[in-house]
């Protein structure tokens, strides 16, 4: 059951992102334009967005613990700190060269188009990368449940 509602949800997010113009990169560069071809309709999007998780988050710490898992898994710390500025200044930064970030681009690997592929590779060495300059393995065994 786990599994099928992970699909399901992947599913629902792969769709609300390609309906949204989301995998392409062109409408998100323009969104970021603001000075040259703005297309401000990424606004709704993100406003949208802003709207169910404001009310999932209401619906879901009402309860103890998810469908799914013993626990919620939320972050430890609340600092911010140059980790935190500076890996979101990255994200940011290779979201604007790209027009892609992460989440946006798995569902455009339905358009088999090489750049996704390319964007995606080099987000995967990214990841291995910062593993490895933390002295973390590579590939991580995975958590018992």
């Amino acid at each position: 059951m786990r599994l099928l509602f992970a699909v399901f949800t992947g599913m629902v997010f792969g769709a609300g992102i390609t309906l949204s113009g989301m995998i392409n990169p062109a409408k998100v560069l323009n969104f970021l334009d603001i000075a040259g071809t703005w297309d401000p309709s990424l606004i709704f999007v993100m406003g949208g967005a802003v709207v169910v998780t404001f009310i999932g988050y209401r619906l879901v710490w009402r309860r103890s613990a998810p469908l799914f898992a013993g626990r919620f898994q939320v972050p430890g710390s609340a600092v911010i700190d140059g980790r935190l500025v500076g890996g979101s200044a990255l994200f940011g930064i290779g979201w604007g060269i790209a027009g892609f970030c992460p989440g946006a681009a798995i569902p455009a690997l339905g358009t088999g188009r090489w750049e996704v592929i390319l964007f995606l590779a080099a987000v995967g060495v990214g990841l291995g990368l910062a593993r490895l300059a933390k002295g973390l393995p590579l590939w991580p065994r995975r958590a018992e449940t």
